[in-house]
């Protein structure tokens, strides 16, 4: 007998026949002998209207209140997903979120799930029941209602999935599953029958609207098979799974992600010494402002420029912080621009294939897009556009991957999962749930950094002056990658005064060949190379979603006396390349700073 945790989304419940066949989904599988919790959110876009009533009342509701607000939508859903299956002759009951025991910390709004009592669902299995839960929502040690904030419901059903050991997941929604992109961006997107971890959770952060990155940060932690279906039609949907069971020989690139309304903020001039950037970072952490791409390139005469982005929402707070750090680290001036998109693709298949880069350069090139900032991961490129041109970006880029086409030579390392042929790690937190115990003991939801690594086989090549146009990067890697070099890390700050300043991290062994094939495009003047420098990295679950991770890398970093020379982030890892000679010991540093007690191996990888 199998564990089955299914989600239904607002849409899926928002009115009662939806309800009712939301109810004989749950149905089908408790007949099938399956023990079943159904979580749900708030009807339609009741949340919404509840925000709306909150703001009409007061323009800045306290978060606490906020949150006894909120939390009435998804007890009106369970309810009434309880009378649906009583109705139909089968026995339910109905939970809200601090009655089934989802113990949270106190951040209001924006709470993250600590641990889960187990002991009422299975009384409740005991006794033939179906579970409902109200998703989005817990209470913290001291009894205040608090809710988890956006995708909230998708990270319930993921976490008791996790607590049961369940067999799988399904997230019923009003889409027929993950495509390579957002269908009503580009409408010959493709349904992907598998997607790993790792992919879905750069494309969930980069704006793919299917799921919530916390939630496949839960999935990723736990091993939680994911399978997302649609709410009103029999589809086979798309599994969210670990790598090797969802590896497709002879795909490269698996998807490409839009997310909008992003706002930059460059801070000109902070001196090149340990310890600048820490003190940058650490206080927008501090304020739970979330920073998503951080790109700082190689300095020039003592000084280096540092960009990063964040939502438009967070822009004020994260602007005022940044001006007040940089008056205090002795920096230039701090300029911002909004109205920007982030494009990324995205692909495990990255690793081993060289090019990617310069065919989605070529691409936005060839349709007169100018790339802003450009940073990378193992699985992802990322660039920075006019908002404007977002979505005739999002076209070019999946266009020049076919991503519309199942490839030919596509096949599966095995066969594709199928529902309760695969199961999950069990996590059990007890019987009881201590709210008044200690609450400094680990949370499920807690950072989990799994490695430190230190490469030091790389060598960093800066092209100073670049001229600020669109075509330009493009032309610098279709050569580098004619030169069957592999490019890693690759960086590209904003231009000043037309001109930009782009960095990448090749082998050492081949900076002669990246030399020699850059000749014709850029004069040796404006190339400048450190050969080797230290590549580190922290790698982990959560990287992105809990802000001070980087600020932790920056502080211990510092504390070595060990400065900075590059940084480039993703949201399973970010990197630091520093001098060669500091590498063992910035290693050391950040194996204590993070508890990572064994030696993390030397790793290798390529992207583009």
């Amino acid at each position: 007998m199998a564990i089955v945790v299914q989600k239904f989304g607002g849409t899926s419940v928002a009115t009662a026949a939806k309800i009712q066949e939301a109810a004989r989904r749950a149905i089908d599988q408790h007949n099938r002998g399956h023990q079943v919790i159904v979580v749900v959110s708030a009807m339609g876009h009741s949340t919404d209207e509840l925000i709306a009533l909150a703001r009409q009342v007061t323009p800045r509701p306290p978060a606490r209140e906020l949150d006894m607000l909120l939390s009435t939508g998804e007890q009106v859903s369970v309810a009434l997903m309880a009378m649906a299956i009583q109705s139909q002759g089968v026995p339910s009951i109905s939970f809200t979120g601090a009655q089934i025991g989802i113990v949270t910390d106190s951040f209001h709004t924006k709470a993250r799930i600590r641990n889960i009592s187990t002991q009422r669902m299975k009384s409740a299995f005991d006794e033939g029941k179906i579970v409902i839960v109200a998703g989005f929502q817990g209470v913290d040690s001291n009894y205040n209602i608090t809710t988890l904030g956006r995708g909230g419901s998708d990270t319930t059903a993921v976490a008791l999935a996790a607590v049961l050991g369940a067999a799988a997941c399904e997230i019923f929604t009003d889409v027929d599953g993950v495509y390579t992109t957002d269908p009503r961006v580009v409408p010959d997107a493709r349904k992907l029958d598998t997607i790993s971890y790792d992919e879905m959770l750069e494309m969930a952060s980069l704006g793919a609207g299917v799921m919530h990155s916390r939630s496949i940060e839960f999935a990723k932690k736990y091993g939680v098979p994911i399978h997302v279906r649609h709410a009103g039609r029999p589809t086979l949907g798309s599994w969210i799974v670990d790598e090797r069971s969802a590896r497709r020989m002879g795909a490269v690139v698996t998807g490409a992600a839009l997310a909008r309304e992003q706002s930059r903020i460059t801070v000109r001039d902070l001196p090149d010494k340990p310890g600048v950037v820490h003190g940058l970072f650490r206080e927008l952490a501090e304020a739970h402002v979330v920073v998503d791409m951080i790109v700082q390139n190689v300095a020039t005469e003592g000084l280096a420029d540092v960009s990063f982005t964040v939502d438009d929402d967070d822009l004020p707070s994260a602007l005022e912080i940044a001006t007040r750090a940089a008056r205090s680290q002795g920096a230039g001036e701090v300029i911002h621009a909004s109205d920007l998109a982030k494009v990324s693709v995205v692909g495990s298949g990255m690793k081993t294939h060289t090019g990617v880069a310069d065919r989605m350069f070529a691409a936005l090139a060839d349709a007169r897009i100018n790339i802003q900032m450009i940073t990378t991961s193992e699985i992802k490129i990322s660039v920075l556009v006019d908002q404007q041109f977002a979505a005739e970006a999002m076209k070019a880029v999946h266009a020049v991957f076919d991503l519309h086409v199942v490839p030919a030579d596509l096949r599966f390392s095995e066969d594709p999962p199928r529902f309760a042929e695969i199961g999950s790690k069990s996590l059990e937190t007890g019987e009881s749930t201590e709210l008044n115990g200690d609450t400094s003991a680990p949370g499920m939801e807690d950072l989990v950094i799994s490695d430190v690594e230190l490469d030091a086989s790389q060598a960093l090549v800066t092209l100073l002056r670049v001229p600020d146009r669109p075509g330009q990067a493009a032309s610098v890697f279709k050569a580098v990658a004619g030169a069957g070099v592999n490019v890693d890390m690759i960086v590209q700050d904003i231009s000043r005064k037309g001109h930009t300043h782009l960095s990448f991290s090749i082998p050492a062994t081949s900076v002669t060949a990246t030399l020699d094939a850059l000749a014709p495009l850029i004069g040796r003047e404006n190339v400048v190379v450190e050969s080797p420098v230290a590549k580190l990295s922290v790698m982990g679950v959560g990287i992105r979603s809990h802000t001070g991770v980087a600020t932790r890398m920056f502080a211990a970093l510092a504390a070595a006396h060990i400065n900075i020379a590059m940084i480039n982030t993703s949201e399973v890892r970010i990197n630091v390349a520093t001098d060669a000679a500091h590498g063992v010991q910035g290693l050391r540093a950040l194996r204590k700073a993070f508890d990572i007690d064994e030696p993390a191996a030397e790793v290798t990888t390529s992207i583009a």
